[in-house]
């Protein structure tokens, strides 16, 4: 009597493997927490970006935005064009409100004022801080009116 061996695994044995391996490899994704720098960095760059929009539109329209923020999140505002209230862009697909990334993000501005993008070219140097409690990075504005993220 010649038996044949079997070699190799079941297809059973293999679909159990894959299953210990997808649950293992989801339960780790699961644990892992983003970097509180780098939704730092995604805040500011996002600031920085939508600063220049706001900046280009204030110059096109002639009209003022100013940028407001509190720990939930930021958005821009301007006298509305019958001169009677204030448009927060809530339909605006790029100027919408927005929320903050990082938890308990504090701003400072400096020097202390109202941020305002008005259509004049030269402009008083900016600086934004944005603080996690850990980390800190700052979203400046030239006299140029050039807007980084350092």
């Amino acid at each position: 009597m010649n038996r044949c061996r079997q070699q190799g695994f079941t297809l059973i044995e293999l679909m159990v493997v894959l299953v210990i391996i997808g649950i293992a490899s989801a339960a780790i994704s699961l644990s892992i927490k983003p970097d509180p720098l780098q939704l730092l960095r995604k805040d500011a760059e996002r600031v920085a970006q939508l600063l220049q929009i706001a900046q280009a539109e204030a110059r096109a329209d002639g009209r003022p935005i100013a940028w407001l923020s509190d720990g939930k999140g930021f958005r821009f505002s301007r006298r509305s064009d019958s001169g009677k209230g204030f448009d927060h862009f809530d339909r605006d697909p790029q100027l919408r409100p927005r929320p903050w990334q990082s938890p308990k993000l504090e701003v400072r501005v400096e020097p202390k004022q109202k941020v305002v993008l008005n259509a004049e070219w030269i402009n008083p140097p900016l600086q934004l801080t944005l603080s996690d409690g850990l980390n800190r990075l700052s979203v400046l504005r030239d006299a140029s009116g050039r807007i980084s993220v350092q």
